[in-house]
């Protein structure tokens, strides 16, 4: 390595030291489970439904949870930073090419080294939080189940981005607005990933079947039918070996549309605690939020393609010669797109993540005027925080990075101001 690489090396490293430390005091100093003076002793304080060793480890887990998702996105963008500053992105492409491989060979195989490299380097941090979350009784998941998981998310992840970079690199080359071209594209891929996720993806990961309980799934098609949903059955997944955690969705769109619960959910909550996180999840149904997910990801795209083609451009035009990319079409710019991407998407999560929390606080308004009442509420949001010791108060910076959902504590204000003012 040059000592301009070196140098580079030595600063950047440094910096993201420095990252590190700060990022550090700031989950320390705005440790969990705060809640402002007007709700202590409520329904919402953690106190009042936390033991004291649960509320600890909330805060001790929470502060770890936040320092690794704000140590992620730096982290990945050095990782793709020092392959192209390293020239360890310019030496694969000349090893491929020496070997006089064909391009339909050698694509493939350099797609393979980009992103085996970065999950490889990525992949302290995915240890820290399982190993976090089996501590902590969050995860019941074995360290093989958890591998293969991540084996499977790889697979994807790898198909995926070989044939995404094949169709923009070939547009690339062609010239003219190839941006745009690339986006126009990315409208029926986001819709077919979309329509695939449930039906083709989720699977390899879980097992799904049908309700176990057919008193409840009767109960719950009789709320779809009260919301206008023509729904026939209810999907159970097997989630208890994996976690301890409760949950339920919806997701697809068209016929790959499911409603789903996971067992852990039917383990621990009541019937009207499950009524109402199914009214939620239809009332996102009924208000179209899946579409509007849809039309959101393909606006996002166009932002992303737009802004990240002109950075693009100019970074290759400035440090293209620096960093060994040849052209806009070359291969060894693979890094430097992926850089790009991930920067903007994660400075975009403070608007997605507002827009995701509208929608999430009008599907709990929808699920108590579906039912009538917001009895179980205050309990559910309660038992789901403890089961996955959650913060119910989330620090400033937390919610905007992070929550894509209302906080544990507005929600369960919500429903217990709801409560005391129906019917007056």
């Amino acid at each position: 390595m040059s000592f301009r690489r070196h140098s580079a090396f030595l600063k950047y490293s440094l910096l993201f030291i420095g990252y590190g430390i700060a990022v550090a005091l700031y989950v320390w100093y705005t440790m969990p489970n705060q809640v402002p003076e007007a709700y202590r002793g409520t329904a919402a304080d953690p106190t009042t439904f936390f033991t004291s060793h649960q509320l600890r480890n909330s805060e001790w887990l929470n502060a770890a949870r936040n320092w690794i998702f704000f140590m992620s996105g730096p982290w990945e963008w050095l990782v793709y930073f020092m392959m192209l500053a390293s020239g360890l992105a310019r030496r694969w492409r000349v090893m491929l090419e020496e070997r006089g491989l064909p391009i339909y060979i050698r694509f493939p195989l350099y797609v393979l080294m980009v992103q085996g490299s970065a999950y490889l380097l990525y992949f302290p941090l995915r240890v820290i939080g399982y190993n976090l979350s089996k501590a902590y009784g969050i995860s019941t998941q074995s360290v093989e189940g958890w591998l293969r998981d991540k084996l499977i998310a790889f697979g994807i992840g790898y198909a995926t981005m070989l044939a995404v970079s094949v169709v923009a690199f070939w547009i690339v080359s062609r010239g003219g607005r190839w941006w745009l071209k690339l986006w126009l594209l990315s409208v029926p891929f986001t819709l077919f990933m979309m329509y695939v996720q449930p039906v083709v993806i989720d699977p390899l990961y879980s097992n799904f079947t049908r309700l176990s309980d057919p008193k409840l799934e009767a109960a719950i098609l009789e709320l779809a039918d009260k919301a206008d949903i023509s729904a026939h059955r209810v999907y159970e997944v097997d989630m208890s070996e994996k976690t301890n955690a409760l949950n339920a969705y919806v997701n697809g769109i068209g016929s790959s549309l499911r409603i789903v619960l996971w067992d852990t959910t039917l383990q621990r909550l009541d019937e009207p605690e499950i009524l109402l996180i199914m009214a939620h999840e239809m009332g996102h149904y009924v208000m179209h939020h899946l579409e509007w997910s849809a039309v959101g990801a393909v606006g996002s795209s166009f932002v992303l393609l737009a802004i990240g083609g002109w950075i693009y451009r100019v970074a290759i035009r400035n440090r293209g010669s620096r960093w060994g990319i040849r052209s806009l079409s070359d291969m060894n710019a693979l890094p430097l797109a992926l850089l790009i991407v991930s920067m903007i998407s994660f400075a975009s999560l403070p608007l997605s993540n507002y827009v995701s929390r509208q929608a999430e606080t009008a599907a709990d308004r929808y699920a108590v005027e579906l039912i009538g009442s917001a009895e179980g509420s205050v309990t559910m949001n309660q038992k789901m925080a403890v089961a996955a010791l959650s913060d119910i108060n989330p620090p400033l910076l937390v919610k905007w990075f992070r929550d894509t959902h209302p906080s544990d504590m507005e929600r369960i204000v919500y429903a217990d101001n709801y409560e005391r003012t129906r019917g007056k």
